[in-house]
């Protein structure tokens, strides 16, 4: 490979143009307003200003309407845009993600291809074409490189570690040895790939460290967020399954499996050899016990505790997790309690006032 002195590029784009017109023929959508109206940006709606595009998808931001200067705005059917040019869409969000991908560059292009001059790659090491390798990169003995893969400054690649097709390491990732990730996998800075694993055996006195032999299987079109540790598994594989996005600082623990496409949002903990189904959602800060399996398409509430094993399809929130209306009920019935206790003392109070009164008084009140 030709060997680079550059560092990578830096995140400036070249300025584009799209008349309304092409923008909304590149979505397949309708359009209102003037067809030759140039459109040179994106932003959100309070902050468009001339020339812009932007987009309103909740009910809550209609008063923005009244003062934005955006030049045209995606919205749904129905939605009165108070004479603003617009393209009509079922999804107003999705659409405008797709706009701004015409105006971006992309990712992977901001990293010319080249081996930097202060990297050090072991033997037996092969890369595909087009990598980019930035500046104080480490690669192991023996380690596999897809074709257009950036890693950038500061990237770990122990031994035997295998990298697919157009990954993107970003700075301080660290892939621990024979662990594999497939293809279009994007990893932000300071994530942790293969650590060992948190087993140990107690003879009474001592730990005594379990060995982890395993490795972490990473699929398809995964994205990591910065500051994730996913462990090695102490036999056989760690997965994270195709097309899953992990928020930062998420912990996932050793033979741990997850299915296609889960969303796993920041400071979630997994414990080990917990299944998690395909197409979940767990908010944040949620703790899953391990050795459990969550079904397909369940959905987890921010900061609940998962003791125990859900069937598919179902939204539990709370500590224990329960379902979700069961949940809200009993934290309704908690934000009474201050009241009923008033109540009670007060009824035990007049029991009280009733037991020391006179015989007569007693008779009297009957």
């Amino acid at each position: 490979m030709k060997e680079s002195n550059h560092e990578p590029m830096g995140l400036s784009i070249e300025p584009k143009q799209f008349t309304l017109s092409e923008l909304a023929a590149a979505l397949g959508e309708q359009f209102e307003g003037n067809p030759d109206l140039l459109i040179s940006g994106v932003a959100g709606i309070k902050e468009a200003g001339r020339g812009q595009i932007s987009f309103l998808s909740n009910g809550r931001y209609l008063h923005f309407l009244e003062r934005t200067e955006a030049s045209a705005l995606v919205v749904a059917a129905g939605v009165d845009t108070k004479g603003i040019p617009a393209i009509r869409s079922e999804n107003p969000y999705l659409s405008f993600l797709m706009i701004v991908r015409l105006f971006s560059q992309p990712l992977r292009h901001r990293y010319p291809a080249g081996v930097h001059q202060t990297a050090v790659i072991g033997e037996g090491t092969v890369f595909g074409e087009g990598c980019h390798i930035g500046a104080n990169t480490y690669i192991g003995e023996q380690a596999r490189i897809g074709k257009n893969v950036v890693l950038t400054p500061g990237v770990v690649l122990l031994d035997r570690v295998v990298i697919g097709d157009n990954c993107i390491l970003f700075p301080n990732v660290v892939v621990r040895e024979a662990c594999r990730l497939a293809e279009r996998v994007i990893i932000h800075s300071g994530s942790v790939i293969g650590s060992d694993g948190y087993g140990y055996a107690h003879d009474g006195k001592v730990h005594h460290k379990i060995p982890q032999i395993g490795i972490v299987v990473i699929e398809d079109d995964v994205e990591i967020g910065a500051n994730v540790a996913i462990d090695r598994a102490a036999t056989g594989i760690t997965r994270i399954g195709r097309g899953c996005k992990i928020d930062n600082l998420v912990h996932i623990a050793h033979n741990v499996e997850i299915d296609e496409y889960c969303l796993i949002v920041g400071q979630v903990g997994i414990s080990g050899s917990t299944h998690i189904g395909p197409n979940c959602v767990i908010g944040g800060q949620a703790g899953l016990a391990g050795h459990i399996v969550i079904g397909e398409g369940v959905k987890i509430g921010a900061q609940s505790g998962v003791t125990k094993s859900i069937p598919s399809n179902v939204c539990v929130s709370g500590y224990p997790a329960r379902p979700h209306d069961q949940s809200m009920r009993q934290s309704a019935m908690l934000s009474k309690l201050p009241e009923l206790m008033k109540r009670v003392k007060d009824l035990e109070e007049k029991l009280a006032e009733c037991a020391n009164a006179p015989n007569d008084e007693k008779r009297g009140s009957k």
